[in-house]
């Protein structure tokens, strides 16, 4: 306690309206199912109505609020169209969580396909759904955001924005794209809107998803030889578990962190911080 206040108030949610895009995914839904437990109205918004319905209702049968919100990240129109739902239910949006992104194989530096004849196609995929499909939302949600009291932003960077990372060339051109976007944006909002009005991003370390499971796990769950480099990288010695970006999530989207803007938060296991040797 300090004085009257419990500390542990200002990272409650309670009232606040949040948006998770990707929130379908494996880590999108833990931090949805998390800003959820913190007191959080939650819109799961994704592509797929069968599976933003599934986490919405899994956060309901938790005790928590949630709806479905069924949009492109990469459509102008469907966003605006999810937006107008959400208003049309809550009246305000305080949190946005970017966490739609990944990686396609075509735009991995793997077996046939080389630096030389890796599609321009693939490679403008992954930069739109990484970047752009961060950017529309911030600037669909973003604007009523900035009508209300308060708003937060959070974008998911990656390990491979600030060191080369084997392969995945298109992504990590996109993820570095995404941290610069998060202090270009931090710094138009606080100036323009205010101090209450932040952008921050979450750089998660090495965590076993649909994209990636394969290029780290054999199919007995061993080890790939990539998956043991990583390990061997990681201070920590192991893959991180989604419901460990729940904490800093909540941090960033509460007002525990209100004097916080402009930032990219590793949560890695020591990765960015070990040399290798």
């Amino acid at each position: 306690m300090i004085g009257t206040m419990n500390v542990f108030d200002q990272f409650s949610l309670n009232g606040k309206i949040a948006v998770v895009t990707g929130g379908s995914g494996v880590l999108g839904g833990a931090i949805a199912l998390g800003l959820a437990q913190a007191g959080a109205g939650v819109a799961i918004l994704g592509r797929q109505e069968k599976k933003v319905t599934h986490v919405a209702e899994q956060i309901r049968s938790q005790g928590g609020e949630a709806i479905p919100l069924l949009a492109d990240v990469l459509d102008p129109a469907s966003l605006e169209a999810a937006r107008d739902k959400l208003m049309a239910s809550y009246g305000h949006v305080d949190i946005l969580v970017n966490c739609a992104g990944g990686n396609i194989p075509d735009a991995t530096i793997l077996g046939d396909i080389t630096f030389f004849n890796m599609p321009r196609t693939a490679f403008d995929q992954v930069v739109g759904l990484n970047l752009t499909g961060s950017l529309l939302p911030s600037q669909v949600f973003g604007e009523w955001m900035v009508k209300g009291e308060s708003g937060s932003i959070i974008n998911i960077s990656s390990m491979a924005s600030r060191q080369a990372i084997t392969r995945v060339l298109g992504y990590s051109v996109a993820k570095a794209a995404i941290d610069n976007f998060t202090i270009w944006l931090a710094t138009e909002f606080a100036m323009k809107y205010g101090e209450r009005f932040r952008v921050n991003a979450i750089a998660p370390g090495f965590f076993i998803g649909e994209q990636n499971r394969s290029l780290l796990l054999n199919e007995d769950e061993s080890l790939t030889a990539r998956g043991q480099l990583i390990v061997n990288r990681t201070p920590m010695k192991r893959f991180g578990a989604p419901n460990e970006l729940v904490g800093t999530a909540i941090w960033l989207a509460s007002d525990a962190s209100r004097f916080v803007t402009g930032v990219v938060i590793p949560v890695d296991g020591g990765f960015s911080a070990f040399s290798g040797v």
